[in-house]
């Protein structure tokens, strides 16, 4: 199905997803023959209103086409996600209110990338960021684990993280670093605001110029003798606190920001 410069979306939410918001980035879509539930009905009924093809496509072509994944009888041809720069992050922070965002500090591990990306789009973030130079980026692996958030929540490459943060906080918002030896916990820091949310990698934690450009260290809760958590499931962790602590904040009183570093 797939040409150089297209990529491969497979799975009827993430399929749905981008005929909803981003049609024009859907090229076809491979239906399995015997699809006939409320769900399938509706990506016929949203290919057909945005004119896209739809053609269909038996188990065993998705199968060597897919490989043996959870496609749920459909697979999509769709243009990627644009690549976005620093300046597109900024210019997408002037039209978004209290916005979100995840960066990963050194992450090698594309699995766990796409795992955060999963996540990160569950969360509503506005964007993951990651260093240019040694940490996982947005490759094949990545998106088949993301199944279908890394074409809906961009990933920002930045040459310099430390330098990107600055840039944040110049833009208003405020950094949070996880760390498992922080002085508070992840609910006792207040993350209903313009947040960047910062994770390392699993057993190094923050490098130490990333950590000075935190305004707060937060810790996740832990009754066992694990060391560290998984980063995916870190992030996941710290986002669904964001996302409880957002939910709740009409009626929370606010909390004292740290002084500015």
């Amino acid at each position: 199905m797939s040409s150089p410069r297209t990529e491969i979306v497979y799975g009827l939410h993430a399929v749905r997803v981008l005929l909803q918001r981003y049609p024009e980035r859907v090229l076809r879509i491979a239906l399995q023959p015997g699809r006939s539930d409320a769900r399938a009905a509706q990506i016929e009924q949203l290919a057909l209103a945005a004119g896209r093809t739809l053609e269909r496509a038996p188990a065993s072509r998705l199968l060597a086409s897919l490989g043996d994944v959870a496609h749920q009888g459909v697979a999509a041809e769709i243009l990627p996600l644009p690549a976005w720069r620093e300046q597109e992050l900024l210019e997408a922070l002037g039209q978004t209110q209290d916005p979100l965002l995840l960066a990963l500090d050194g992450v090698q591990d594309p699995h766990n990338l796409g795992a955060c990306l999963r996540t990160a789009d569950a969360c509503g973030v506005l964007a993951v960021i990651v260093p240019r130079d040694r940490a996982a980026q947005l490759n094949a692996t990545a998106r088949k684990v993301a199944t279908g958030a890394a074409e809906t929540t961009p990933v920002v490459t930045v040459t310099n993280l430390a330098r990107t943060l600055a840039l944040l906080k110049d833009a208003g918002l405020w950094i949070v670093g996880a760390d498992a030896d922080a002085p508070q916990a992840a609910a006792a820091v207040d993350l209903t605001g313009p947040r960047v949310l910062v994770l390392g990698a699993e057993g190094a934690g923050l490098r130490a110029l990333t950590r000075r450009h935190c305004d707060w260290l937060a810790r996740l809760p832990s009754g066992g003798v694990v060391e560290s958590l998984n980063v995916s499931v870190a992030a996941g962790m710290l986002l669904y606190e964001a996302l409880r602590q957002r939910a709740t904040q009409t009626s929370a009183p606010p909390r004292n920001a740290p002084p500015r570093k």
